[in-house]
Parts: C-alpha cells; sequence; structure tokens
C-alpha cells in the first residue's frame, strides 16, 4: 500500500530531516522531564508547613546564574551544529543544470526531463539510488512540492524557480502533493513518484519518447479524429500528432501508461477514463477541465483512442 509516511525516510535527504527531528525531540523531552521533575520536587519539597521559615534565597548568587547561562547556551550551540549539518545533507547546493523541472499548475504537476525531452504529468520516474537536482516552478499560483518519504518540502513559487534533490534509497512508488493551499482543488493535486532499478529507468525514458501509438481499430480512430476536431487539441500535446504541441493542460502523449487520472482523484482504467471525459467538472469541481457534454458514442471513442496510449 502507497503511505507518505514523513517518519519513514526513505532517502538521505529525508534521512537527515527526520534524525535532526529524533535528535531534537529527545532534547526537548529531557529538558521538559527535568524541569518538570524540578518544579514537582519544589511543591512537595518546600511546601510551606506551619511554623517554619521562608526557604533561603539565592538571590546574586554567581554560580547558580553561571550555570543556568552556560547550560542552556550549549544546548542551543548543540542544535545549531546539528541543525547546520542536518541542513546541509538535505539540502545541498543545486547542479549547475537540473535533472528534472517540476511545475505547478492548477491542480495538476508538469515533469519535464531536460537531458532527455521527456515530458510527462503527475507520474515521476526517477532511477533509484541515484540523487536528482530538481527545479521548482508554478505557472499560476504558489504551490508546495513535497514527497514525505524522499524530500523536504519545496514552494512552487511564480518567476521565482526554487531547488530541491530527489533521490530514492530502493525502487517504489512514492506518495506526493502539494502541501500549500492553492485552490479548490488542492487536495486533489497528488504527485506520484516512482523509482524504478537504472535499467528499467532507462527503458521507461526511451518508450516515453515514442510518438503516439496509432489506432489500430475504427473506434480509436474516431477517438483520435475527435480529439483533433475538438477543442481538447488546443490544451494537451500529443507527440506525433498534428497540431497537438500544446501543454496548458497535461501532455497526454503515453497518458495510458499513467496509474491514475486528474492527479491522483481516480485510477486510470478505460471506464475511469470515460467517466472523467464525462464530467471532469463533477469528479474534480474547479478544474480547469471544462465538461464537453460528449456522446455516448463519443466517450467510447475518445476514451478507447486515449487509453491505447501507453
Amino acid at each position: 500500500m502507497q503511505t507518505s509516511n514523513a517518519l519513514d525516510p526513505q532517502s538521505p535527504q529525508a534521512r537527515a530531516i527526520y534524525d535532526l527531528g529524533i535528535v531534537s525531540g529527545v532534547v526537548f523531552a529531557l529538558i521538559f522531564v527535568i524541569v518538570t521533575g524540578a518544579i514537582i520536587y519544589a511543591i512537595f519539597r518546600f511546601r510551606a508547613r506551619k511554623g517554619e521559615l521562608d526557604p533561603k534565597q539565592f538571590a546574586g548568587s554567581e554560580r547558580v546564574e553561571i550555570i543556568w547561562t552556560v547550560i542552556p547556551f550549549l544546548i542551543v550551540v548543540f542544535l545549531f551544529v546539528l541543525t547546520l549539518r542536518g541542513m546541509n545533507r538535505a539540502d545541498p547546493p543545486p547542479a549547475p543544470s537540473p535533472d528534472l523541472v517540476v511545475t505547478g499548475h492548477q491542480f495538476w504537476w508538469q515533469a519535464d526531463y531536460p537531458a532527455s525531452g521527456v515530458v510527462t504529468a503527475n507520474e515521476i520516474h526517477i532511477p533509484a539510488g541515484k540523487p536528482l537536482s530538481v527545479r521548482l516552478e508554478s505557472k499560476d499560483v504558489l504551490h508546495e512540492f513535497w514527497v514525505p518519504k524522499l524530500t523536504r518540502k519545496k514552494s512552487n513559487v511564480p518567476g521565482q524557480p526554487n531547488h530541491i534533490w530527489l533521490q530514492a534509497d530502493k525502487p517504489g512508488t512514492y506518495i506526493g502533493q502539494c502541501s500549500e493551499f492553492c485552490g479548490t482543488q488542492h487536495a486533489w493535486m497528488r504527485i506520484l513518484v516512482v523509482a524504478d532499478e537504472p535499467s528499467k529507468f532507462e527503458e521507461w525514458q526511451r518508450a516515453q519518447l515514442q510518438p503516439g501509438r496509432v489506432p489500430t481499430s475504427d473506434a480509436t480512430a474516431k477517438g483520435l479524429a475527435l480529439f483533433q476536431t475538438s477543442t481538447c487539441i488546443n490544451c494537451h500535446a500529443i507527440r506525433g500528432v498534428a497540431g497537438a504541441d500544446l501543454r496548458v493542460a497535461p501532455d497526454l502523449t503515453h497518458v495510458g501508461s499513467r496509474r491514475q487520472l486528474g492527479a491522483g482523484i481516480l485510477e486510470n482504467s478505460p471506464a475511469n477514463m470515460r467517466l472523467w471525459l464525462k464530467s471532469p467538472q463533477h469528479i474534480k469541481p474547479g478544474a480547469l477541465m471544462p465538461d464537453f457534454n460528449f456522446t455516448d458514442e463519443q466517450l467510447d471513442q475518445l476514451s478507447a483512442y486515449l487509453s491505447t496510449l501507453q
């Protein structure tokens, strides 16, 4: 089962943050126990008794003042050094050029691989065991990219690129999300990071660079024709389809190979593809894709075509 538990780090960057949190938590717990214990001890040991004089005061005691100044100072220095060490491990300087560019949109993620030219949406593939330098951008409002098991939170700011490192210790699927409220469907702006074996990652990249599959049946051919003649082509790109080169909305060249639709709101299946095309505003109110009122026949044709884009 996929989880996004920040207490189960699966990368050096996430582990640095986790380790710092554990050590800091232990220090804070010890301070709490010592201070609380001292207060409780003082309440019972020095409570007022009839006929007793007031306890002896230590006002102006140089020794006491030095002790309660030096100990907190040393604790702060210790935590400061640990924090600097954790920051250097979790967020080293960016590479000269990014391995991956992740752009936030309302309400989905675009992933560009500059070296290979691969473009995908909502499902990022990375090679396991290799750190990737990631540039974070936004096309509209403030978003925040966060994959709890793999990396720290970092904001996608319009006009102001940010940077993180993204790495997974071992192959697997890791859930991420936007953690900055960005509008109506903020809660359904999920992302999947799929860490592959390096050889499988290269296979995935080669497959992603292939053009969209050519229709092999009458239904899928009609679905492609409908895509080209409706307003779909004004927003979505499909490599190899004439005129389908805009990326206002997710690239659909290999949409059939992705595990989810609508940035995580539906599992990807032919039935759910048809459901999404029928009424995206019912499934994800506030998404920028309108309801097109396709007929049942058109829905069958378009969903059949898009589902073949593996």
